[in-house]
């Protein structure tokens, strides 16, 4: 396992969802700008592409439904989760 790599990965899923936080709370008194919400989308879509590509590499980042599929065995117990690196 790439420690690194991993890291890497989990601070994008991180930064992305800070981005996506942050435009949904300027959306929240400014519903009108287009290009915020431009912006919100895109920054939507690419957090779901970094989270998809973290869990498929290393599993799941939260264990209550939202985590991706579960493959073959229960992928919540392995070490180390996100947190924990």
């Amino acid at each position: 396992m790439n420690c690194e790599q991993q890291m890497s990965m989990l601070i994008k899923v991180q930064e992305m969802g800070f981005v996506t936080l942050e435009l949904n709370l300027y959306l929240d008194t400014h519903p009108c700008d287009k290009d915020a919400l431009n912006d919100f989308n895109c920054a939507v879509e690419r957090l779901k592409k970094y989270k998809q590509a973290y869990e498929q590499e290393y599993g799941p980042l939260v264990s209550f439904g939202m985590g991706g599929y579960a493959k073959e065995t229960w992928q919540w117990v392995d070490s180390p989760w996100p947190w924990e690196l």
